[in-house]
């Protein structure tokens, strides 16, 4: 993941990434302005230390609050929506696989003289 992505992420809309990124600094002029920061602060008498402090703060009063990420579905939901779509499954192939394959009538799939015959088939008895 690049920087560009991890400073992205601090945004909603792309369009606010977008105007914060052009407004920002270029990289090349970032250490011609730090420089100017701590001669000022030299010719003030605060120390590098103090400049620092500050401009940390400036960040911190500029980073907007993180966004929260709500679920559309939950993940219990997603839980119980698996297994009833596991069961689904499991029958409509067995339908498909007695009937279409077997040639059989659909409808005794779910009979138990059906599934007492499949498992004879399976343990060969």
């Amino acid at each position: 993941m690049s920087v560009d992505n991890i400073n992205q992420e601090r945004f909603q809309t792309r369009e606010e990434y977008k105007r914060a990124k052009a407004a920002e600094v270029p990289h090349a002029h970032a250490g011609q302005e730090r420089g100017t920061a701590v001669r000022a602060a030299a010719e003030t008498g605060e120390s590098r230390h103090a400049v620092q402090e500050q401009k940390a703060a400036a960040a911190e009063k500029e980073r907007p609050k993180q966004r929260v990420r709500i679920r559309m579905i939950p993940i219990w939901l997603r839980l119980v929506l698996l297994v009833v779509l596991a069961a689904v499954c499991l029958t409509a192939g067995a339908v498909v696989g007695y009937s279409v394959l077997g040639g059989e009538n659909a409808a005794d799939v779910f009979s138990g003289s059906a599934w007492t015959h499949i498992r004879d088939l399976v343990e060969k008895k």
